[in-house]
């Protein structure tokens, strides 16, 4: 029980800003931890949710999704954000793997990463305003509990593309089948709570986006970096935004 909270706490260390108690950090820490990224995602809609609620009877939605947008960004000091913009400068001007791997670990951003991430958050901007007002809850919260299950299969199948260093090193190749099994599980169960029926479509995008996006990792670096981890996050959020505003 101590070990599961231990994940649990190291989940939400790594996950968010969230104020939570300091654990002693193992190399496997990270690995056996990605069981609970869903359960994290739940955390985060949650607030997300909430703050909608509050707002949406005092503002207009377009101000509402803007605030509920910064909310999120803040919560997970913009990991996600990073990732997809070192992971666009990367894929975006390197030719070689050497050379995509050398611009990831760039720490500055570069114009692909830059549109990357403008258009990003405009697009996240737009769609949480457009979402179907009776159903904003429900996709928020499958969004968040999907996108960070992404990260589950990714690291299940795929190895590391930079060796052991890195974050990503630390989940690739590392998630243990039980942990996909209890991820997977949590993540289609909460994704059925919320849109009964309807959430196969969700369900199908993000592992479209998933399998898509693991393909072209593999074939591009051969694995995975942290950086890909975070574009894959993002890119299944918008999915299942989208599939939110076209499906209702």
């Amino acid at each position: 029980m101590i070990g599961i909270l231990k994940d649990l706490i190291v989940a939400l260390r790594y996950l968010t800003r969230l104020p939570v108690p300091v654990v002693t950090y193992m190399p496997d820490s990270l690995a056996r931890a990605a069981k609970f990224f869903p359960v994290v995602g739940l955390v985060v809609a949650a607030g997300a949710v909430a703050l909608n609620r509050i707002l949406s009877s005092h503002v207009d939605r377009t101000i509402a999704a803007l605030l509920v947008l910064s909310y999120l960004v803040l919560v997970t000091g913009g990991l996600h954000e990073d990732g997809l913009a070192d992971a666009a400068d990367g894929f975006g001007a390197g030719w070689s793997k050497e050379r995509i791997l050398e611009i990831m670990h760039d720490s500055r951003i570069g114009s692909y990463g830059a549109i990357a991430l403008t258009l990003s958050l405009l697009g996240r901007y737009v769609l949480l305003g457009h979402l179907p007002l009776l159903k904003f809850s429900s996709y928020v919260i499958a969004a968040h509990v999907l996108c960070r299950w992404t990260t589950l299969p990714l690291g299940f199948f795929l190895p590391p593309a930079t060796g052991h260093d890195g974050q990503g090193a630390q989940v690739a190749r590392r998630v243990s089948i039980t942990s996909l099994i209890f991820g997977t599980l949590f993540t289609f169960g909460v994704c059925y709570w919320q849109l009964r029926n309807a959430s196969w479509i969700p369900v199908s995008a993000t592992a479209a986006v998933t399998l898509a996006s693991g393909l072209y990792y593999k074939n591009q670096i051969g694995g995975v970096t942290g950086d890909c981890f975070g574009a894959t996050n993002q890119l299944s959020e918008i999915a299942v935004y989208v599939c939110g505003v076209l499906v209702g």
